[in-house]
């Protein structure tokens, strides 16, 4: 007998779990958070969960109570019985912490995949990693999900005629590369110094983007400083218009101001990480319905490659 499907919530994703639930077909699971005075929460679910295959979704942006919290509900779900436990992570956070990149530092997401391991998880979820190599700090499977399978749809039916991709930063070239190998278009690369972190020196632009409608792509967005003035260096140069696409809208300290009042046209960005204001020139697009669909898959053991686009 097949075992049932119970997708639950933590804190940070209660929207995005509960459009993902819908689209799979049942209820989002009942869970409760009791909270003691000096601060300590204890999650519980308030049924059953014996012999399932349990879905927790829940990204791991700050603060480090999120992902705390999905320790314990992973440990919950272990000690209830459930048959199999999926942490759906829409957002890994500290995956920029993949490498010991300066003397008597952490690693910090290969401690995450650690402590999810030691809590029980038996299969983990998520979408656009910072650095695909952190697939490899985890000893049990990893479905790395891209929402390029999303962000296609979207760019197709924009139908701009002069489209060249560009990544804000060397890092992600490769990512600008696959999206531009996709559509048949040129890249453009921002080179950028930093003396430190969301701080940048210099900015230099590789490549020509006069005449042209660029998109800026990127796999998250934070303080925004990168991808706004890569945007304003690009129309001083002469683009059309500069839109962008960043899968996880981070969007802290100054970042809301900074997208106002760049000369940015749009911003896609997906719904990972929910957002704090609402901005007319942020577009959201759910990860929702490709979410449901993998779950489905796993939980019936059927391929999921065709959801990797690139």
């Amino acid at each position: 007998m097949s075992s049932q499907v119970k997708i639950f919530s933590g804190s940070s994703t209660n929207e995005l779990a509960l459009s993902i639930a819908n689209s799979f077909g049942v209820e989002l699971g009942k869970t409760s958070l009791n909270r003691f005075s000096d601060g300590e929460f204890q999650p519980a679910f308030e049924e059953s969960v014996r012999g399932c295959d349990v879905f927790i979704v829940q990204s791991t942006n700050p603060p480090t109570e999120n992902i705390f919290e999905l320790l314990l509900m992973i440990d919950a779900a272990k000690r209830a019985s459930a048959r199999r436990i999926i942490a759906v992570i829409p957002y890994f956070g500290f995956a920029r912490q993949d490498r010991k990149d300066a003397p008597r530092v952490p690693i910090g997401s290969k401690l995450i995949a650690n402590m999810l391991t030691a809590a029980g998880v038996t299969r983990v979820m998520t979408m656009d990693l910072h650095a695909d190599q952190i697939q490899g700090f985890f000893e049990v499977p990893v479905d790395h999900l891209y929402a390029s399978a999303i962000f296609t749809e979207a760019l197709k039916e924009m139908k701009l005629p002069n489209l060249v991709m560009a990544s804000p930063d060397m890092g992600g070239s490769k990512r600008a590369y696959a999206y531009a190998k996709h559509f048949e278009t040129e890249v453009v690369v921002c080179y950028k110094q930093r003396k430190k972190a969301n701080s940048i020196d210099k900015m230099f632009l590789i490549g020509e983007v006069e005449g042209k409608d660029v998109m800026l792509v990127d796999d998250m967005i934070d303080t925004a400083g990168t991808l706004t003035k890569a945007a304003d260096i690009m129309m001083e140069k002469g683009a059309n218009s500069v839109r962008a696409i960043c899968t996880h809208p981070i969007l802290s300290g100054e970042a809301y101001k900074r997208i106002e009042n760049s000369k940015l046209t749009e911003l896609l960005v997906t719904d990972t990480i929910p957002l704090k204001h609402k901005s007319d020139k942020i577009r959201v697009i759910s990860v929702a319905d490709l979410f449901a669909k993998v779950i489905y898959k796993v939980h019936s053991y059927e391929s999921i490659s065709s959801y990797f686009i690139f």
